[in-house]
């Protein structure tokens, strides 16, 4: 059975910056550049698909918001034609006879089409035009959709459908497509909270902040209770909507500095959560298990470690520990880098949906079980394109968590190798030890896993003896442009993932897997335990 264990990164850097390389490589060229939705290498032949329901509408949303990110907070250079192209789809989804994001019902229509799921990716798109590229028609967009949506949308009652329809000629589908509903605000609108707090960071554009407000407060009423129970009838079954409300609710948390609310959502976060995740980070594509228990999506897992970033930036510092073992255990593993087992098929139409897919996917993220690509019971392996453009996003959100430099000094929270014009850290994954170099002067503080024996610390470079506060260990005068190494065993343990169908037996070493339990399964990740 193919392995790809060899080809796994622990470097979040580069990562991204092969996500990259993937989101430039999403376009139709038989559909005017506008982007394909839908991927997979197997069944063959490897194909990419348009959607009548989230592709121009959805897409650009994911893609811009990560590349954009991902230039101007990793340094990662970009295709500057996919920002070009992404921004034109955008801009032809807020084509339509209402300032909103829709999408068209057939390739050579107009767009037309209203899903309320899409009103987040439509707002990422414009905030991160107006936010990096300084875009005047995307920040008229934005704040005619938000002024639009206020005007038109209740929390009681909804769309004011007969006002889009009568008056607009927009058709309302369901928030995912014709089975789901848009009576749940999560696979709705309330998942756009966070671009919309992103978009006020930005601009200080007041209803951009009303509007998440009053969205915060339909979820609470309807869905995050303070008990931080899950229950499928309130929350509905598309996890990634819970994750992506959760994360949303956990930024207007960091904007508002809204004790009451980071309860509540630090209390789903510890118990309905776990209803589809596992202690790898791994979470169920659909959140009853549905049909396919083993698959995943892995912007549902980029959610979970947004929302700990922040929530150990709370001074929770065990968030941080979660944050990075979903890293180290399954978002980088999980990434498409071996294409080998994936042939590109006959093309005798030469269609682009067909053209080099094995190719163009390399750096893509999907749907992975824990141990690897192919879930048991899933017969394809599907790298959906919203799926690449929400992981990048959520790995730039981590590299920005690495280490930072504020009043307090230096930072290290994730035990990465980073250099920064500040500080140089060379993480105990990737070399004898940990290792911290300054090259700025001032006090350094470092988290210390919980599996770490803090007595038992070696340090070398500095004769001072470090002081330990909430998982920290701090140095007050540490030395500058002079390496400190600290010296701690990544200590190996046995854990044993509960999953709805099977015990999945895990080795860890510090963070990161040493072997897992993979069933025979083929295209796995790890070394079989």
């Amino acid at each position: 059975m193919p392995k790809l264990n060899d080809v796994n990164t622990t470097d979040i850097r580069d990562a991204i910056r092969l996500g990259c390389r993937t989101m430039g490589n999403v376009f139709n060229a038989d559909d005017n550049d506008m982007p394909f939705f839908g991927a997979h290498v197997r069944p063959h032949p490897p194909a990419l698909a348009w959607s009548e329901f989230h592709a121009e509408s959805h897409i650009p949303g994911r893609h811009l918001n990560a590349l954009l990110a991902a230039e101007s907070v990793a340094g990662v250079e970009i295709d500057e034609q996919a920002v070009e192209k992404h921004t034109r789809a955008a801009f032809l989804t807020y084509s339509g006879p209402a300032p909103l994001p829709l999408n068209r019902q057939t390739m050579d229509g107009a767009p037309i089409r209203l899903i309320s799921h899409n009103v987040r990716e439509g707002f990422h798109a414009l905030h991160a035009l107006v936010r990096y590229r300084d875009c005047n028609r995307a920040k008229e967009l934005a704040e005619g959709s938000i002024d639009t949506i206020l005007q038109r949308w209740d929390p009681d009652d909804g769309w004011d459908g007969d006002h889009l329809d009568k008056t607009c000629g927009l058709k309302i589908w369901g928030a995912i497509d014709n089975t789901y509903r848009d009576g749940n605000i999560l696979i709705g609108l309330g998942r756009s909270v966070g671009p919309l707090v992103k978009y006020y960071r930005t601009t200080g554009y007041g209803p951009s902040l009303e509007l998440a407000l009053r969205l915060k407060d339909k979820m609470l009423q309807d869905c995050f209770w303070e008990d931080g129970g899950y229950d499928g009838d309130r929350f509905g079954h598309h996890a990634h909507s819970i994750t992506s409300s959760m994360s949303s609710l956990a930024q207007l948390v960091d904007l508002l500095k809204d004790s009451a609310l980071l309860e509540r959502v630090k209390t789903f976060y510890d118990n309905g959560l776990w209803h589809f995740r596992d202690e790898v980070g791994w979470a169920s594509e659909h959140a009853e298990g549905g049909d396919r228990p083993e698959m995943g999506e892995m912007n549902t897992t980029g959610d979970i470690v947004e929302t700990a970033l922040i929530l150990g930036s709370w001074g929770y510092t065990q968030y941080y520990e979660d944050a990075e073992r979903i890293l180290r255990c399954h978002i980088l593993p999980s990434q498409l880098r071996d294409i080998s087992f994936s042939e590109a098929g006959e093309n005798p139409g030469d269609e682009d949906r067909l053209r080099d897919v094995p190719n163009r996917l390399r750096g893509a993220f999907g749907f992975p079980a824990p141990y690897g690509h192919t879930p048991l019971g899933v017969d394809g392996i599907c790298f959906n394109l919203d799926v690449v453009g929400g992981t990048v996003g959520s790995l730039c959100a981590a590299y920005q968590s690495i280490t930072w430099f504020d009043e307090v000094g230096h930072r290290i929270n994730l035990l990465f190798d980073h250099e920064t014009d500040a500080i140089k850290v060379d993480s105990p994954y990737t070399h004898e030890n940990l290792c911290i170099r300054l090259k700025r002067s001032g006090p350094f503080m470092v988290r210390m896993p919980s599996w770490v024996n803090s007595e038992a610390l070696e340090v070398t470079g500095t004769d001072q003896s470090p002081v330990f506060n909430n998982g920290y260990a701090f140095f007050s005068k540490p030395p500058v442009n002079r390496p400190i190494e600290i010296r701690f065993p990544l200590s190996e343990r046995e854990i044993t993932l509960k999953h709805s169908t099977r015990d999945i037996r895990v080795r860890l070493r510090g963070d990161a897997v040493a072997a897992m339990e993979d069933f025979e399964v083929e295209l796995t990740f790890f070394d079989s335990l």
